[in-house]
């Protein structure tokens, strides 16, 4: 037996590499002991297996995307920071697609893009990628959001063809909307740029109520089958 030392020592012995450099490569998961993911640099060994992936490259640490699945009455940010609840490995759907192995670095720094009411469930957006951010703030008035949105009340004459026609929200008409009937109770809305509040002001506008809404879409990317409170990562074919 050999007397314990940090797993960052071990590594930057077998790479030949800075201790620093030893901790980046631990911390980016590309180091297994007997087999584990070990993402800890000062995490104690002897004499266990050490594997480095032959692919490791520091440089190469991709930021991720995490779309959650939020359940109404409840905020996926709290302050300025992404509830912690719902961002935990442990509510990763389990079946995610997208070959993404969660790490701890994953649920650090991420930006929550594009708000969702207090008392609506479905797809909300955490991303540590910039061109993300960026493409859901920049061009907030060209995504196109789907929400099924459960209905009561008595409409108004030609109440479909009047919401078709676009109902003036903040001093702005939608260029862009589609809503259908899914069932005698819900409707299927088709909105660009929506806003906090306008899909009850649309249903309003008509003798509507609004008992629930859910947003099942933002641009190309859709929610899927994720169920309340589980997320999923963003696959490398998606795009908003």
């Amino acid at each position: 037996m050999t007397d314990p030392i940090r797993l960052a020592k071990r590594v930057a012995e077998l790479r030949a590499c800075s201790r620093r450099e030893a901790e980046q490569l631990i911390a980016g998961g590309w180091v297994r002991v007997n087999g584990v993911v070990v993402e800890e640099p000062q995490a104690r060994v002897a004499d266990e297996r050490i594997e480095i992936d032959p692919k490791a490259d520091i440089s190469e640490a991709e930021p991720v995307t995490l779309l959650l699945h939020k359940p109404p009455g409840y905020h996926a940010i709290q302050g300025d920071r992404p509830a912690a609840q719902w961002l935990l490995a442990a509510n990763r759907w389990a079946e995610d697609d997208s070959g993404i192995t969660p790490l701890k670095k994953h649920f650090a720094q991420l930006t929550a893009c594009v708000p969702l009411e207090l008392d609506a469930s479905g797809l909300v957006v955490f991303t540590q990628d910039w061109h993300v951010s960026r493409k859901l703030s920049e061009d907030a008035a060209m995504i196109e959001h789907e929400l099924i949105v459960e209905v009561s009340g008595d409409m108004i004459p030609h109440a479909l063809k009047r919401m078709n026609q676009g109902i003036p929200y903040n001093g702005r008409t939608p260029t862009a909307i589609k809503v259908s009937w899914q069932n005698e109770t819900r409707l299927r809305v088709a909105l660009k740029g929506a806003q906090i509040g306008q899909i009850a002001h649309l249903c309003e506008a008509v003798g509507l109520q609004v008992v629930s809404m859910k947003r099942i879409r933002l641009g190309g990317v859709s929610l899927g089958k994720v169920p309340p409170g589980q997320w999923r990562y963003l696959r490398m074919d998606e795009r908003f």
